[in-house]
């Protein structure tokens, strides 16, 4: 049995200086598998290296919904806080997903922002994840989603595309959407903040169990509020599952494996 992050940012400059340390720490809490998640072509570089070095890492290479049109966005004047690093053009950065999508464990992260990206460029974000989902769906990928302020436009075009194989990653729009989603048959993974978010408590309460899954976001979302997350911390999920659904811990990891090889085909 072995717990599993579905969406981590080990390469994040925040952790990636204690990496070696984060990993231990989540082995010694029973994590068998890190989804890392790409956002752009230098964070997917940086995602395949370590997966390359530590086989607890499986790579997922994406696009950041943001990434996929800061130019844009920065020739509209608008301010966006977080630098992605050496530039890329969307194009350059849907070749590298296409080029090494037979590494990738998962697309992902890829996805709609509604929060930072202005609505002139909806059509633009919205044609670019389209190619993205594409390219999952040919390769027989699972895709791990990014969207915020933009969900219900997202699970549209899900449906629309055929998409099946599909982790939403922090969600944070409405429960009862995220019941017919999961209703629909994708799955939703639980952050390590859960105790002390309503939305996710109920998320827990009310959603199928048989699509939840476990994540942290790193370094993102952790349980302690002002404390950097990181893998180790899906144990604090995995304990407050067990308390909600009033079964054992081992009972629950049952539970989360199999969704897990559900959707990714393999077990964590």
């Amino acid at each position: 049995m072995g717990l599993f992050d579905v969406h981590a940012h080990v390469t994040h400059p925040k952790l990636a200086p204690r990496t070696d340390e984060l990993l231990a720490n989540a082995r010694r809490a029973g994590v068998t598998t890190i989804l890392c998640n790409g956002l752009n072509p230098n964070d997917n570089e940086a995602v395949r290296a370590l997966a390359a070095r530590d086989p607890l890492v499986k790579p997922c290479f994406g696009l950041y919904p943001v990434d996929a049109v800061l130019d844009e966005m920065e020739a509209m004047g608008v301010d966006y806080p977080r630098d992605p690093g050496p530039r890329f053009t969307a194009e350059a950065a849907v070749a590298w997903v296409r080029e090494h999508l037979d590494e990738a464990f998962a697309v992902g992260e890829i996805g709609l922002d509604g929060y930072w990206v202005p609505e002139p460029l909806w059509e633009r974000q919205e044609a670019l994840f389209r190619q993205l989902v594409e390219l999952a769906m040919q390769a027989d990928k699972a895709i791990i989603i990014h969207t915020r302020k933009r969900e219900r436009r997202a699970f549209e075009i899900l449906q629309e595309m055929g998409a099946t194989r599909v982790n939403w990653h922090c969600y944070g729009s409405r429960v009862k959407l995220a019941r017919r989603i999961a209703e629909h048959g994708h799955w939703m993974s639980i952050p390590a903040n859960a105790r002390r978010n309503e939305a996710f408590t109920r998320m827990l309460e009310t959603l199928p169990r048989d699509k939840i899954l476990l994540e942290t976001d790193c370094p993102y979302l952790g349980p302690v509020p002002g404390e950097p997350n990181e893998p180790a911390n899906v144990a604090h999920t995995l304990t407050y599952a067990a308390e909600l659904w009033e079964c054992t811990e081992d009972e629950a990891l049952d539970q989360l494996e199999s969704s897990f090889e559900a959707l990714f085909g393999v077990a964590p």
